[in-house]
């Protein structure tokens, strides 16, 4: 079987010029087949902010009403899903930017309101295992923006990490899938303020000790969680590392 590296980076890389120059040096230098996922919160905040729309969090999530539908919509599928893109293709690789609706590679369901009404935010249904595999077999290097669809006309604003472990999954059948969660730490960490401090390998049953101690806490928890789902679904291996690390060399282990 064919190996695949998807790589998920967030907002804060990819809307740097720096750090994102570096990544698609890095991402374009990784053998074989590959995949990006992609961020951008930063910069919608950023863009919504110019156009006079208020940005609504609730527990680092964002509530993405009319006006912020149409924010996140062009600044993830438009603004940065094509520098990324052209980027790539100035280093040689023929990417392809897609959001969940394009080639209906990924439905969701809009977020029932519970103790939040988060708006047009989505939570995965399916993903089409078969059409991504497709393209890659063409030699297509498909670059997924967090957004997805319901079916029904709507845009959903959806997590990116959620996005790279559902493509993970189903793509799992197909390819050998590595997946490796990139963000501004070297790895999952002891100490929050101490880099040196990367935890080697997490299982699932540290996972649940640590979070009970407050190790791990805050937006490294959905984060995990999406890589033990991933691993429970056939892929072959999770790293959560830096965004210099690409090849997932270095970093925390996530172990079944």
């Amino acid at each position: 079987m064919e190996k695949l590296t998807i790589v998920k980076v967030g907002g804060g890389i990819v809307e740097d010029p720096v750090s994102l120059q570096q990544l698609l040096k890095e991402f374009s230098a990784l053998h074989g087949n590959k995949v990006l996922v992609h961020g951008g919160g930063r910069s919608a905040t950023r863009i919504a902010t110019l156009l006079g729309i208020e940005s609504q969090m609730v527990n680092g999530r964002r509530i993405t009403d009319d006006k912020m539908l149409d924010v996140v919509t062009m600044v993830y599928g438009g603004l940065v899903n094509k520098t990324v893109v052209a980027g790539l293709q100035a280093q040689g690789v023929n990417a392809l930017g897609l959001t969940g609706a394009d080639m209906n590679v990924i439905r969701s369901h809009k977020r029932p309101v519970r103790e939040v009404d988060y708006g047009w935010v989505g939570d995965v249904e399916q993903a089409d295992g078969e059409m991504l595999s497709a393209l890659i077999n063409k030699g297509v290097v498909p670059v997924m923006a967090p957004l997805t669809h319901d079916g029904q006309g709507h845009m959903l604003n959806t997590n990116a990490d959620t996005i790279a472990s559902e493509v993970a999954c189903v793509l799992a059948p197909y390819f050998e899938v590595t997946l490796t969660y990139c963000f501004e730490k070297r790895g999952v960490l002891h100490d929050a303020e101490d880099e040196e401090s990367v935890i080697a390998h997490i299982s699932e049953e540290e996972f649940h000790h640590l979070t009970q101690e407050g190790v791990i806490a805050g937006g490294m928890i959905p984060k995990l969680e999406n890589a033990f789902q991933a691993i429970h679904r056939g892929v072959a291996k999770v790293m959560i590392t830096r965004a210099d690390n690409v090849d997932g060399s270095r970093g925390t282990l996530i172990e079944a």
